[in-house]
């Protein structure tokens, strides 16, 4: 948790108590919690959004994943992007890049490029000689290759390090 005091940033270590204590004051929460493959846990539950102030935000960019906000508990549009829960303004539309499609799909191939070119040098090889490639590799020959995707789908997992 970052807190902005003073125009200074104090790091605070993330855990039920600080969080708990840390929304009692808070303006403004963005909830952003990935775990790959997997469902985004629970960090802010209903209780601790009862006990937030009256008008302020939370922003639950975790919403794609399932939120990490207990109170968002459906995703919105962007053409009702909010709705009230507990004197709270609620935030969790899902694809919020698609509000500047644009913009969004030049960073995504910007970003994406060096890869995409990489694999269509090297092929299946890429994996062999990168192991960040090997770590994006979710199935393969109709295996399960991602543990987290592997668990959510209730599949066997084969570990790709084993594959090639």
């Amino acid at each position: 948790i970052d807190d902005i005091s003073n125009g200074t940033i104090h790091t605070i270590y993330s855990n039920e108590y600080n969080v708990r204590n840390a929304l009692q004051t808070a303006d403004l929460v963005i909830g952003a919690v990935l775990i790959p493959g997997a469902r985004a846990p629970k960090i802010v539950t209903e209780d601790m959004v009862k006990e937030m102030k009256d008008g302020s935000v939370i922003v639950d960019v975790a919403i794609d994943q399932g939120g990490c906000i207990e109170t968002c508990d459906h995703t919105t549009t962007h053409d009702q992007p909010t709705f009230t829960k507990h004197g709270v303004l609620h935030y969790s539309v899902a694809n919020m890049p698609g509000a500047v499609p644009r913009t969004s799909t030049i960073a995504l191939s910007n970003a994406t490029l060096p890869y995409i070119i990489k694999l269509a040098e090297y092929g299946l090889d890429a994996l062999k000689q990168d192991e960040g490639f090997l770590l994006g590799l979710n199935t393969y020959k109709g295996l399960c290759t991602c543990q987290a995707v592997a668990e959510a789908l209730d599949k066997p997992y084969r570990n790709p390090k084993d594959l090639f």
